[in-house]
Parts: C-alpha cells; structure tokens; sequence
C-alpha cells in the first residue's frame, strides 16, 4: 500500500489507473507523510503593528502528480516571543486568509498561521501566491472540485479519493502544522486547529492528525450532508456519482470517530452547511468524551459573542493551561408525565469557578432544522437542576430539546471584528429528540393553541436572528416563527405591526420567504415582499394584507401555509433600483406583530413534495428508533462485560 500511495501521490499520472483505490478514511491518509519533502518556506514581507509581527509567507504542501504546490499564508506570533502554542486558522468558502485573523490569535498569546488555501489574492496583486499547479483547487480555474470522479486535472483516471479538493486542503493544514512545528515561536507539542464553513470542514478532515492538541470547527465538518435529514425525504446534497466512496473516504461522519484531541463545534441552530443534527450525530461519535459545543439559537452560519468566546476559552484551556472551561450540561427529556407535557431536566457544571449566569431551554418541532423555530422554555431551578415543560402541538412530528448554559468569566475578552468584548461563555447541553412513536406510546398529550400575536416584545428580540443589529443602514431582523404550528398564518388574514421611526423618507421592508431550504419538496425558495412607505416621523400602524405580499417577478403569496420566515429590514436593502436612500435617523422599534383576520386552517405538512406519502416519510422515524434501541442494548451490552 506504501509503494502505491508513492506512486499516486508523488509520481506521474500514469499511476493513476492502478485498482487498489483506497477504500478507508486510514488507507487514503496512510502514505501522506506531512514531514517528507522540505516546506521550501518564502517570506514574502514582514511588518510589526502593536508589537505584534505578521509574515506573508509562501510554503510547499506536496508534490502531486508530478506536480509541485504551494500555499500562501500569514504567520503572526508578539514579538520577541518563543514556545508558544500554535494555532492553524482555515477561511470558509469563497474567502482569502487573512491578516487580521493572525493578528487576532497572536494577540492572545498565541503563534497563529492562517491558511489561504482558496487561492484568492492576499497581500498585494503582484505577490506570489497559492498555486494548486493547475489541479483543480480553489476558487480560480480550473476551481475547487468535491468529485471523487475523475474530471479535467484531476491526478487520478478512475474515481480516487484524491481527485477530490478537499484533501489537497487538508494537505495544505497539515503542512501548516509542520510549518509552525519547526519556528522557534512555536511549541510544536501544542498546535491547535480552527477553521469556519469549508474550513470548519477542513478542520474535521485535519484533526485526526495525532499533531493536533485542541480542535474547533465552526458551521461545516458536520458529515452526513449526502443522507436524509430524517422524516425528510429526499433532503440529502446531490452526488454525480460514486457516493459510497465518496463517503467512505471524504464524509466527515468517517473522520469524526478517529479524532482523539479535545473538540469543540461551534454552530448555529438554523445552519444550512451543518445542520444540527447531523453535529449533534458526528459529536456522538467522537472516541473520547472530551468535546463541547455551542450552538446560538436562531441564527444561520453566525454566532453571537458568548458563543464565540467559547473557542477562544477552548484554546486557552487545552493548549495554554490557563481556562478552567466548564464541562457541558447533562440533560435528560422525561415524556411521561402527570399533565402528559414533556420535561426536560439540566444539570449544569456548577463545581468550576466561574458563576453561572443562566440555563435556557429551547425546544421545536420543524423536521428540517434549517427552518426550526426554537421555542424558549420556561425555567424552574430546584437545587442543582433545572427543568422544563416542553408542550408539543402534535404526535405526528418529533420533538428537539436542547439547553444553553452561560457562565460569567469575570473578566471580558477581547473579540474579532465584528463581536463585543465579553466576559460570558456559553456551552450547549446535552441535545435530545422523540420520535413520533415515543411520544405516542409515552401517553404525550398534544397541548397549545393556534396564535395572532406573534411578537409583542416582552421578551426583546429573544425569538429572533438579528444583522447588523447596530447599523442604522443596514439592520436585518429575521424570525422563524411563522413557520411554527403555534403562529403560522390564518387563511386570508393581514400581518400587522406597529413601528416608531425617528425621520420621514423611509421604506420598511417586510419579507415572507417560502419554502426556504425546501427544494427537496420540488418547490422553489420565493422571497414575498411588502414595500411600506414611512412618510413622516413617530408612530405607525401597518396593516398588509397577503395580496400586498408579491415576488420580485409579480406573484402574489397566496396563503401562508409554506412560510418559512419573517424579515424586517430597510427598502433599499430589499430593493436599491426601487428605494434609492438608506434608511435615515435611528434603527426603529416595533410592537404587537399580529395576524388581523381570516381563519384558521389546517396546514400541509410543508416539507413533503406533492402528492407524497405521509408513511413513507413517517418510516424514517420508525427506523431511527429501532436503531437507537438495539444500540442502547448493544452498549448495555457492552457495560456489563
């Protein structure tokens, strides 16, 4: 097996056709030696800013095909420092490394190299940079490749594992590694991994490298992209061919078992690149009980500051020493019940040193988590425990617990661009779910009613994902509460609001956007705009009937049934060629959001394409239970020997 990775990896293309493809995430990484050929380091420029030195550097990752390749990166580490734990940082799709990313981790005391493995210009236009030598990679031509298939450039004629990209990328990070192994700023014995969306990905694919000490993804790196979201069918990403290999070999959900450093996955509850339960499935397969996560509820591919903060706090614990990072809650979801509500019951680390400033619970239903609207629980602390009633509006749909523990550090840490200082942590519990069968059979009574206040701001902006919420232009409020049974609109009713704005001249944008994330169903994603002229200054009362809800190609909404969001933001945002001026004085408030009229109605279920079974999408759930019991028994099993 050596002699042939030799020869496919670092030979001609001629070796391309041999049969023995690897078959194993083990086989595929077995002869790729991080060490074997010199980094043949270029310095491109140096400067120092605030004490801090920041290298444009240039590195080999390999030979490949009989072809040489190079990334560019920056390296940033204070000044005059030596023996410092090292940290590799990977941008997300469509990115370029950058500078301030290396500043920022150097400024926390560490030796930071941040990877441009896309390719795109960093530094200045005429800098040498990353070059894949013409295999396709990155975002330039020929561009990144997710195929095992074989395809122009690729090093192999037959599907390979390696004609994919993303091993030329996780290539790339472990030479970085190797790279910060052999400065003298650097103690090669504590290098740390991060990297967000692709590099989240990247850093799932890299952290089975022994040489990684603490790892955090971010929003990618989930795995099981190319399965069904379960009780969704048809929901899986697209492969052209040759899946099984593709999964054996490239799916994160084959890495995730084979990592032994402590990990920690930052995600968002309504991400589209790392749906939540496949996290929630990959973090369960990790071989050491050593991981965390933290989720921010409501948001899409963003976290909030006290859940970034988390990473920064990971680091400091595993690669400095200098963190006591809290262990994640336990948590338990007990159906049956004297009122037939079910309960979910926390147990927070409570033996560290840092307060605990809260436990949230939120809970849903929604089989597709993208669209979940995530309910806030009401909390009742008893001693160490924490509980709450978890009402479900009906057995034929699952049930998702999950709770937030934030602590108080005491002390606030400086943030990247972008995020406040902050002296909270947050650290995301134990994640739970219930079939339909569990529920049905725990005696789980339906409860709750159908709703016209969908918001009236008791609780702020709790239920919402809030964008720029600072700027006065560029502000985006979004909420997936309409997509939940309880606040779904009735048949031929009005949305209506109250806003306070602080100038005339304004243009309110209220958007309903269909099926979003639903092209499974055969249906597209419609974004339904209404344009509310705000002439003069102070209170307004709007009334939009559905009729004033239309796309941007004329169609008119014709009931609510498939709303998957509600956005507030400026006209000229949602519109410029219409709405030509930003929005002027302060960012508005709102009251009372409501539904004014018509009836209501049963809804569709809305993640099933037309005309499709209800038992058939119904029989994942059914399959999934069964497969959770024989596995409990199995470690049952497992225990007693």
């Amino acid at each position: 097996m050596k002699n042939f990775f030799a020869c496919a990896l670092l030979a001609s293309a001629s070796c391309s056709a041999f049969a023995d493809v690897p078959q194993t995430v083990e086989q595929t990484w077995a002869s790729f030696d991080p060490h074997a050929e010199p980094l043949e380091t270029e310095l491109i420029r140096e400067s120092v800013t605030d004490n801090i030195v920041l290298r444009q550097v240039r590195y080999v990752v390999g030979t490949f095909g009989g072809k040489k390749t190079r990334v560019a990166a920056f390296f940033a580490f204070p000044e005059g420092a030596r023996n410092l734990p090292g940290i590799v940082q990977l941008h997300g799709g469509g990115q370029r490394a950058m500078p301030e990313e290396a500043r920022f981790w150097a400024s926390h005391g560490y030796a930071a190299m941040t990877v441009n493995w896309g390719e795109l210009v960093i530094g200045e236009k005429d800098d040498i940079n990353t070059d894949w030598a013409g295999i396709p990679a990155g975002f330039l031509d020929p561009k990144h490749y997710n195929d095992v298939t074989p395809g122009a450039g690729t090093l192999h004629s037959v599907p390979h594992p390696w004609n994919s990209s993303w091993l030329l990328y996780s290539a790339a990070a472990r030479r970085a590694i190797t790279f910060l192994e052999r400065q003298p700023e650097t103690d090669g014995s504590r290098i740390g991994i991060t990297g967000h969306s692709m590099g989240g990905r990247l850093t799932v694919l890299t952290a089975i490298d022994p040489r990684v000490k603490a790892a955090s993804p971010s929003v990618g790196g989930s795995g099981y992209l190319y399965s069904d979201i379960t009780g969704v069918p048809g929901s899986s990403r697209m492969m052209r061919a040759d899946l099984p290999l593709y999964n054996a070999t490239l799916d994160c959900k084959n890495y995730w078992p084979l990592i032994q450093c402590p990990l920690m996955f930052l995600g968002a509850t309504n991400d589209f690149n790392s749906p939540m339960e496949f996290v929630v499935r990959g973090f369960r397969s990790l071989p050491q009980p050593n991981g965390a996560m933290s989720f921010t509820p409501h948001m899409n591919h963003r976290f909030t500051a006290d859940n970034y903060a988390a990473r920064i706090r990971w680091f400091d614990t595993h690669l400095k020493g200098t963190f006591a990072f809290p262990k994640p809650a336990t948590a338990t979801l007990s159906l049956k019940s004297a009122d037939g509500i079910p309960v979910f019951t926390v147990h927070p680390d409570l033996s560290g040193p840092h307060p605990m400033r809260s436990v949230e619970v939120f809970y849903g239903y929604e089989r597709d988590p993208r669209v979940r609207f995530w309910r806030s629980a009401e909390v009742t602390r008893n001693g160490d425990l924490f509980t709450a009633p978890c009402p479900v509006m009906e057995l034929k749909e699952p049930l998702f617990v999950f709770a937030n523990v934030t602590y108080d550090t005491g002390t606030a840490i400086r943030m990247p661009a972008g995020f406040r200082d902050t002296a909270l942590l947050t650290i995301t519990s134990d994640c739970r779910q219930a079939f339909p069968q569990q529920l049905a059979e725990a005696g789980v009574k339906p409860t709750g009613e159908r709703q016209r206040l969908i918001e009236d701001f008791a609780r702020g902006w709790r239920d919402w994902s809030l964008v720029g919420a600072d700027n006065k232009e560029h502000w985006n409020y979004q909420t997936f509460k309409v997509n939940d049974p309880a606040f779904f609109g009735p048949r031929g009713a009005s949305l209506a609001l109250e806003i306070e704005t602080t100038a005339p001249d304004n243009t309110l944008a209220v958007v309903l956007e269909t099926d979003g994330w639903r092209s499974y169903t055969g249906r597209k994603t419609r974004r339904y705009v209404a344009m509310v002229p705000l002439s003069g200054t102070g209170h307004h009362s709007i009334t939009l009937p559905i009729e004033k809800f239309v796309t941007a190609e004329g169609e008119t909404l014709e009931n609510y049934d498939l709303v998957t969001s509600l956005t507030l933001t400026p006209g000229q945002k949602e519109a410029p060629e219409k709405v030509p001026l930003v929005w002027q004085g302060a960012i508005p408030t709102f009251q009372n959001i409501r539904w004014e009229g018509g009836e209501f109605a049963p809804r569709p279920r809305p993640y099933l394409k037309q005309g499709a079974s209800e038992i058939d999408a119904d029989a994942a759930f059914r399959q999934q239970f069964d497969n959770a019991v024989d596995e409990s028994v199995k470690r049952e099993g497992q225990d007693r020997q």
